[in-house]
């Protein structure tokens, strides 16, 4: 954990935690939130999109992803921020909203199927493809 932080650190933002008193939705005991919805791409998936293609070698092609909106948007954002291209393969079931954002990070978006399964199938037979 202490290898990622180091690798992704700068480039993700330190978000902040909420914390609500104690009787708050009438827990017995305080509720601590983290507002990863401020992340960049608008969730804690940045960290991890970061780390993955930090600690990897990025072939000429890109980086090639699967997602239905909150990873597809991290992927896209970080690959933009670290100069590489990237491809996210999409259900036929996607968020318009999520698609959209994931375009306006730069990555090429590909339909891969009715559901996830086979948007994952597709961006697997890409990776092959490509490297």
């Amino acid at each position: 954990m202490e290898d990622a932080s180091a690798r992704v650190g700068g480039r993700v933002r330190e978000t902040p935690i909420a914390v609500l008193e104690e009787g708050a939705f009438g827990l017995d005991a305080p509720l601590i939130l983290k507002l990863d919805l401020l992340q960049h791409s608008g969730s804690f998936k940045a960290r991890g999109a970061f780390n993955r293609i930090l600690s990897s070698s990025v072939p000429p092609a890109g980086v090639v992803a699967a997602s239905g909106g909150n990873h597809g948007a991290a992927v896209a954002y970080a690959a933009r921020s670290l100069g590489h291209r990237a491809e996210v393969f999409v259900p036929e079931v996607s968020s318009p909203f999520k698609v959209d954002l994931i375009r306006r990070y730069g990555a090429e978006v590909t339909v891969g199927g009715a559901f996830y399964a086979d948007a994952y199938a597709a961006s697997a037979e890409r990776a092959a493809q490509t490297g």
